[in-house]
């Protein structure tokens, strides 16, 4: 063979190879936002699990503010099964919007409650209520942290399929560009307090 040969095709296989890491490393990325995600369904099942115990403590102070509370669940139940449909596929943009808008209802009815809980001072004195309290301000940080390493690892991801070459093999093998997760009611510059 000769030498011209040998380098042409030298330059194809280290090109092919370049692909295929720019293939694996789109993968890799795609990857670690999903994974990034799954973070974030662990801290709102925690969030969802605690809601119905505060609603319940709050049920025996509040007899006159049923429909808040049945509001809560209702909300909560909307934003479990939108968790849900988006736990399955983190790429899924509009299970992002479905989970997004859920949980800006949730916040919603749970600072009417809140805030309503404020002519109750026996439940604010309720022992049980407080330490619901505590976890739930508790999860309600490790879901901010756990949205922001998504939105870190989606940025990545988003990033390197714009990029040159990636976005080559990105559009041939059809990655998709990521959404970040803004919560509607940070949006709205309203964030949920968690306070008594």
């Amino acid at each position: 063979m000769s030498t011209g040969i040998l380098v042409v095709l030298g330059v194809l296989v280290a090109g092919g190879f370049y692909l295929i890491f720019i293939y694996n490393n789109l993968v890799a990325l795609k990857n670690r936002f999903k994974n990034a995600y799954s973070q974030i369904d662990v801290q709102l099942k925690r969030r969802y699990d605690l809601i119905p115990n505060l609603v319940e403590t709050a049920k025996a102070y509040m007899t006159h503010e049923r429909e808040t509370l049945e509001a809560v669940i209702n909300a909560r139940n909307t934003a479990a099964t939108a968790n849900e449909a988006l736990a399955k596929d983190p790429t899924n943009v509009h299970a992002i919007d479905k989970l997004d808008q859920a949980e800006g209802v949730l916040s919603g009815v749970l600072g009417r409650l809140f805030a309503l809980s404020e002519n109750y001072p026996e439940l604010k004195a309720n022992e049980t209520m407080n330490k619901l309290m505590e976890e739930l301000k508790v999860t309600e940080n490790h879901i901010a942290f756990a949205r922001e390493s998504f939105n870190i690892s989606v940025m990545d991801y988003n990033t390197h399929i714009e990029s040159f070459p990636d976005n080559m093999i990105a559009s041939t093998f059809k990655f998709k560009q990521a959404r970040l997760w803004e919560m509607e009611n940070e949006q709205e510059g309203a964030p949920v307090k968690v306070e008594f």
